[in-house]
C-alpha cells in the first residue's frame, strides 16, 4: 500500500481544521518501548494531580491551606464564576479529557502545560485510524481516541459538542468525531442551540474566558449545578491556569502534594516538569530571595543577560491570549527591551492576569519526514517534536480511570523555538518501534 496516497485519499472533504492544513508523515512517529510505558502510564498520575489541585484550591477557600493559592486562582475572575467553581454541585469535579504538552529533550518529556479543553481529539482519533488501516501498529490502537471520548460520557441520554466561535477552527474534526461514532447520541452545537434535556451531556468545546460570547454557557452551567446534565470540563477555571505547575514546586506545599500524590507520583511530577514560578510582585523581606532565581525582586528579571533569560514566560490562563502559542515569551529570543516590556506586563498585570515562569525546557533535534505529493517524494525534515497523549477518564470518584486513547505527535522544522501546530508543521500519530525497527 502507498501509505500517504492513502492518508490523503481518507481526508474528509471538509477537512479537520477549518482553514488550516499540515504536513502528511509517511509513517507515525516512532517511539522507543521506554517512551511507550511513561506515556501509558503517566494519565494515573495526572488524574491524581488534578484531585490535589482541586483539593488544594477547596481548603485554601475554606481556610485549610493558606488563603493566597486561592487568591492566586481567582485573580481576574467575576465572582459569579468564583461562586460556581465553588459550589457544592462540582466539588468533586475535574477534566474527564487531559492532554499534557511534552517536549521531548535531551533528557527525557518535559511537560510544559496541562489542557482541559484541548483540541485535537477528533483529529488524532482520524489519525490514529487512518494510519492503523494503512497496517501501523499506533498507540491507542484504531479506535482507542473513539471509545476513550464516547467513554467520559457514561450512559448520557445525548452528548452535546457545544463549540464556540472563538473554537470554530475544531468543529470540523469533532462533526467527523460524531459522524464516525455512528451513534445518534452525539452531535456537535451552536452557542446559541438551548434544548439541553435532564440526562444529557454537554462537552464544553470553550474556554471560560470566552463565556460571555457563548450565549448559551449560563444556561448550561445552571443546569450542571442543578444535577440535571453531566458537564465536561467542569466550569472550574482552576484547571485552566498553568499556575498549576508553580504551585506543584512551591516549598511551602510540598507536604500537601507528597501527602496527596504519594512520594512516587510527586517525585516524578518534579522530574516532568520544569521549575515554575509566578510572577508575584508581592516585596520581599530584606533577605529574601526567589528559589533557583535568586533574585530578590521581579524588576531584577529585566536585567538578566541574554543567556540567563533561558526562560518562558507566559500568561496563567482566563484571557484569549492564554492557548495556542499566543502569550508565550521565550526570553533568550527576545530583545532587552521586548522582554523589559513582557516582564513589565506580568509584574503590572498580576492581579488580573497572572503570569508564570518557566525553566525553558529545549527540545531536542529530530529527523522525521513528511511527504510531498507534487514532487511524489519523501522529505527528510530536521525537527523537534511536541506529544500529546489524550487521557479519556471514565467512571466515577475513586472508580475513575485515565485511559490513553492515543498520541498526536507535532514535528516542527528544528529552526523554530516554540512547538505549535502551524502550516510547515507535521501531524502524525505515535506507534511504539520494536527492536528491529518495525511498528
Amino acid at each position: 500500500m502507498n501509505v500517504p496516497d492513502y492518508i490523503k485519499s481518507q481526508m474528509p472533504p471538509g477537512g479537520l481544521f477549518a482553514n488550516e492544513d499540515w504536513r502528511v508523515a509517511a509513517r507515525p512517529f516512532p517511539l522507543d518501548a521506554k517512551l511507550t510505558k511513561e506515556l501509558e502510564t503517566l494519565g494515573r498520575v495526572l488524574l491524581q494531580f488534578n484531585r490535589a489541585v482541586n483539593l488544594l484550591y477547596r481548603h485554601s477557600a475554606e481556610g485549610k491551606q493558606p488563603a493566597w493559592i486561592a487568591q492566586w486562582l481567582d485573580a481576574g475572575k467575576p465572582q459569579w464564576l468564583i461562586d460556581l467553581q465553588r459550589s457544592p454541585a462540582f466539588r468533586n469535579h475535574w477534566p474527564r479529557v487531559i492532554r499534557p504538552d511534552l517536549l521531548l529533550t535531551d533528557e527525557g518529556l518535559s511537560i510544559t502545560e496541562l489542557d482541559s479543553v484541548p483540541g485535537g481529539i477528533g483529529l488524532t482519533a482520524w489519525l490514529n485510524k487512518t494510519y492503523a488501516e494503512s497496517g501501523a501498529n499506533v498507540l491507542g490502537g484504531a479506535d482507542g481516541m473513539l471509545t476513550g471520548f464516547a467513554s467520559i460520557f457514561g450512559k448520557a441520554n445525548r452528548v452535546h459538542i457545544v463549540v464556540s466561535d472563538e473554537s470554530a477552527t475544531y468543529r470540523p474534526e469533532m462533526e467527523w468525531l460524531c459522524g464516525t461514532l455512528k451513534d445518534e447520541r452525539f452531535a456537535v452545537r451552536d452557542t446559541r442551540f438551548p434544548d439541553f434535556a435532564p440526562g444529557d451531556a454537554v462537552y464544553r468545546f470553550f474556554e471560560l474566558f470566552d463565556v460571555a460570547n457563548v450565549a448559551n454557557a449560563r444556561g448550561i452551567f445552571d443546569r450542571a449545578a442543578a444535577g440535571e446534565i453531566l458537564l465536561t470540563p467542569p466550569c472550574k477555571p482552576i484547571f485552566e491556569e498553568k499556575l498549576l505547575f508553580a504551585l506543584l514546586w512551591n516549598r511551602n506545599l510540598r507536604d500537601f502534594w507528597r501527602r496527596e500524590l504519594g512520594d512516587s507520583f510527586f517525585q516524578r511530577m518534579l522530574r516532568l516538569t520544569p521549575y515554575s514560578w509566578a510572577i508575584d510582585p508581592t516585596p520581599l523581606p530584606p533577605q529574601g530571595a526567589i528559589p533557583e532565581l535568586n533574585l530578590t525582586d521581579w524588576n531584577q528579571l529585566k536585567s538578566l543577560s541574554q543567556k540567563e533569560r533561558n526562560l518562558i514566560l507566559k500568561i496563567s490562563g482566563y484571557a484569549e491570549t492564554a492557548w495556542g502559542a499566543r502569550g508565550v515569551f521565550l526570553g533568550s529570543d527576545l530583545p532587552s527591551e521586548e522582554w523589559s516590556r513582557v516582564v513589565d506586563e506580568a509584574i503590572r498585570d498580576f492581579a488580573i492576569h497572572p503570569y508564570v515562569l518557566q525553566k525553558f525546557a529545549k527540545p531536542r533535534a529530530v529527523d522525521f519526514a513528511w511527504f510531498d505529493f507534487a514532487a511524489k517524494a519523501e522529505v527528510k525534515m530536521p525537527g523537534r517534536v511536541r506529544l500529546s497523549p489524550y487521557y479519556f477518564v471514565a467512571g466515577e470518584n475513586d472508580a475513575a480511570r485515565a485511559n490513553l486513547g492515543g498520541v498526536l505527535a507535532t514535528v516542527v522544522p528544528a529552526d523554530k523555538k516554540i512547538v505549535h501546530g502551524m502550516t510547515d508543521a507535521i501531524l502524525a500519530p505515535c506507534a511504539q518501534v520494536e527492536t528491529n525497527g518495525t511498528s
